[in-house]
């Protein structure tokens, strides 16, 4: 069970991660895999960027505090399961 959260995680970690480094490249934006990787990852960084709207327009900030959310929720919701098992 506690294998099975850490890889929901690290997969959706890394599907930030993908979204973050696509970024760098315009040309990746037409992607279809993109669009899917997009369409699952936006309405969790959407709750950030409600705090932290893109700094100058253009630089996102918010999937980086996902990312470190992700980072501290991990071993919470663990520990928390380890707790009431």
């Amino acid at each position: 069970m506690f294998k099975l959260i850490h890889y929901v995680f690290f997969t959706y970690t890394i599907m930030i991660g993908v979204r973050i480094i696509a970024s760098w490249f315009p040309s990746t934006q037409r992607q279809v895999w993109l669009h899917w990787v997009a369409s699952l990852t936006d309405p969790y960084l959407n709750i950030f960027r409600r705090f932290i709207p893109p700094i100058g327009g253009v630089l996102d900030l918010s999937p980086m505090l996902g990312y470190l959310v992700l980072q501290f929720m991990e071993p919470v919701l663990i520990n928390l399961i380890r707790k009431c098992f």
